[in-house]
């Protein structure tokens, strides 16, 4: 999942905090050095490096704070320049002008918030809760000001006069709009009290996410006997004792965990207590003890809430899908309502069969049944589907060789549809050692960008994978995309392979399909560039390119033996995509429960907001009247870990439907491609052209139905999830 890449003035209110702990050797610098002089501080320059990939190799932890000093400094004085400007307000010298502003400022704020998801440390975490509320307080200082909102105001009453190209008119329009919803109408006083909400909100969710990441890392269990993780594979054990390792728990076995509710090993571990132990482990994170996040959830809910009554909204839910192509709650919740129902039917269909499993397995061993609980899910399911399908996890990964998926996957499908070339870029500098540069060109010979990749996990990154942005495209600031892909595979011991479960290689895909968004863009405006867009439209390139991982083609091109190079059996390639639709009445029950849960959160009204001792049992009947209250499968984030929700000012708060939203138009397209020719360039460049370069400088909607040719389908979201209504 993708950190949303809005006008860069505001980011400050959309900073998705993430925090760990090991440094990378040129972060070793401590944060109180700042005294970095201006000529060798390497982000007070713009870099000369291709793309102008920042120069990771040069800067230190100590350059960021004076870097964000200068750049807050700077910005203010083009913001000042720019509302008193004695001259009358004009397109330009208003609105292009807040365009090209601030631009020192999101040089350091891209890099600095990018390592802080990827590879942070206890200095550069320090800074970002220190920098958090001066953050929230600069934007405001921007959109709550009244001189510059004049100006923009009066732009926006004589538009239709301007003579403005469409992009034009659009940025004015969205422009007028961020200030609006940003403040810029209240009045001084309401303003006052507003700049305290942000402020308070920056703080606190930076809290969260920091005590989220600390939790998770605490959270890891510790196995005293490599037989607990019978079923692991060697190389999952290695890694487990490795691990251990490097807790200073020599003899020992840890297994981390994720920030999702279920965990990867689940599906493997044969031992039931080992499963409950993990299971718990993850489950129980936050509610209580010294990472308790419920007091923070709290007053979190609570000053949105308040804040959407200042802003003139019933529900912080209304303010957020007032700006998205939902528009409304009422209009999320039909669509959840909708997909609830046949979700949970299914996955009560699929708990029989693994019920049924697991008595008839009691009978034949003469021993004890039980009844099929959360932590057993994966187990039985992973048996189900081998005996339905006749293949396993441990069949299929040894043909998922982590370069292999990458290259001849990945990127083989790319050049394929797109035309796109690629070379890797070992003579550019990293910010660790297992990142990876490629260099992109168009099928005409010319640059495209950068593209990043890291997809190891470490202690120090957070959990989950996103893409995110060193540099933006905008062909006003003459400036080609530098994209970063982030997963979280466990780096086996050195000389061993990398070997992806199908799940880790579908992520690669999607991740990859918000990097070509970004990549392909092709927008004058910063502020429409690449996934600048609503949120339940950003997941939808990223949904749609999943379906590139078992398309025939792509797959035989990287499903090969590590060791022997071998192609794929064709059964069991044929078995990997009749599997597609298996145990999707979990995955769906499972996502919606979250989905509903942040609606939940976000559709109470000021005043009703719930206490943190409330938190629990506000959770568990906020399921049950959604009618997701399914015990063997809880939600995919339970609220006290829900990090896209409650671990940035907005985030995908109130927005976590987005993924469901986008997958409507993912399903379509795929449903397109297939009646059109599927993996073809024509295709592929049809796509770029309208839905890929656009941005957000077209509504999303209106970019979708112009190349798809009709309103958004829900029927093969249906198909493709196996849910059959009635």
């Amino acid at each position: 999942m993708p950190v949303n890449n809005l006008r860069k003035v505001a980011t400050a209110l959309l900073l998705v905090a993430v925090s760990a702990q090991n440094p990378v050797q040129a972060m070793n610098s401590p944060a109180s050095a700042g005294g970095a002089q201006a000529a060798t501080n390497p982000l007070l320059t713009v870099s000369t490096l291709p793309y102008e990939l920042p120069p990771f190799d040069e800067i230190t932890n100590a350059h960021f704070a004076p870097a964000f000093e200068a750049g807050m400094a700077e910005e203010q004085r083009e913001i000042a320049a720019i509302a008193n400007n004695a001259s009358p307000a004009t397109f330009d010298n208003t609105i292009v002008a807040l365009e090209r502003c601030g631009q020192l400022l999101n040089r350091a704020r891209a890099v600095f918030f990018n390592l802080t998801s990827s590879n942070t440390n206890p200095d550069l975490e320090k800074l970002r809760s220190e920098l958090a509320p001066k953050l929230s307080a600069h934007s405001d200082s921007i959109y709550l000001n009244p001189a510059l909102f004049a100006r923009v105001s009066a732009l926006h009453e004589k538009r239709a006069s301007l003579g403005l190209d469409p992009e034009s008119l659009r940025l004015l329009d969205r422009t007028y709009t961020l200030f609006v919803r940003a403040g810029a109408r209240l009045s001084d006083n309401d303003k006052v009290t507003l700049r305290r909400m942000n402020e308070q909100l920056s703080t606190l969710t930076t809290q969260f996410s920091q005590t989220v990441l600390k939790g998770v890392n605490a959270a890891a269990v510790v196995f005293d006997k490599a037989s607990d993780l019978d079923g692991l594979s060697e190389q999952q054990i290695a890694v487990a004792a490795e691990a251990a390792r490097s807790r200073k728990l020599e003899g020992k076995w840890v297994i981390a965990l994720l920030n999702t509710t279920g965990q990867p090993p689940l599906s493997q571990l044969k031992n039931r207590a080992s499963r409950e132990r993990i299971y718990k482990a993850s489950l129980d994170r936050g509610w209580g003890g010294e990472f308790d996040t419920t007091k923070l959830i709290a007053q979190i809910v609570a000053l949105r809430a308040d804040r959407a009554v200042l802003l003139g909204y019933p529900t912080h839910a209304a303010y957020v899908t007032e700006d998205e192509t939902a528009l409304t709650p009422d209009a999320v919740n039909k669509m959840l309502a909708q997909l609830a129902p046949p979700a949970v039917a299914n996955a009560k269909q699929e708990a029989a069969a693994m019920q049924a499993l697991i008595d008839a397995q009691a009978k034949t061993n003469g021993t004890q049944a039980f009844k099929l609980a959360p932590w057993d899910w994966d187990f039985y399911a992973e048996q189900v589907r081998a005996a339905k399908y006749a293949y396993d996890e441990s069949q299929v990964r040894p043909y998922f060789e982590m370069n292999r998926v990458l290259v001849d996957g990945v990127l083989f499908a790319a050049h394929e549809l797109y035309g796109i070339t690629f070379k890797e870029r070992k003579d550019l500098p990293v910010y660790q050692e297992d990142v990876r540069v490629f260099e992109l060109w168009n099928a005409d010979g010319s640059p495209l960008g950068l593209f990043l990749v890291d997809w190891y996990a470490r202690d120090n990154k957070r959990g989950g994978a996103w893409m995110n942005s060193f540099v933006e495209q905008s062909r006003l600031l003459g400036k080609r995309p530098v994209v970063v892909n982030n997963l979280n595979i466990p780096k086996p011991p050195k000389g061993q392979p990398t070997l992806l479960t199908f799940d880790e290689v579908t992520t690669a895909f999607h991740e990859f399909g918000h990097a070509v968004h970004g990549l392909f863009s092709n927008v004058k405006y910063p502020q429409f560039s690449g996934t600048s867009v609503p949120r339940d439209f950003v997941e939808f390139p990223s949904q749609y390119n999943e379906m590139w991982a078992t398309e025939p083609r792509v797959l035989a091109n990287y499903a090969k033996h590590y060791q022997t190079g071998a192609a794929m059996p064709g059964e069991l390639m044929d078995k990997v995509l009749a599997a597609s639709k298996f145990n999707q009445g979990f995955a769906t029950t499972e996502y919606l429960a979250a989905a509903l849960l942040d609606q939940a959160w976000h559709q109470l009204p000021t005043g009703k907001t719930p206490s943190a001792t409330d938190a629990a049992a506000f959770e568990a009947n906020a399921l049950k009247q959604a009618g997701v209250d399914f015990a063997p499968v809880p939600p995919r984030y339970r609220s006290t870990y829900f990090s896209h929700v409650f671990a940035s000012p907005i985030g995908y708060s109130a927005g976590y439907y987005a993924y469901i939203w986008s997958d409507v138009l993912a399903r379509d397209t795929q449903h397109w491609f297939k009646a059109h020719g599927g993996l073809k360039r024509e295709n592929g460049d049809l796509l770029r052209q309208k839905v890929l370069s656009q941005g957000f400088s077209v509504d999303s909607l209106t970019i979708f139905k112009d190349f798809y040719g009709k309103a958004p389908d829900i029927g093969p979201l249906l198909e493709s999830r196996g849910l059959v209504t009635e």
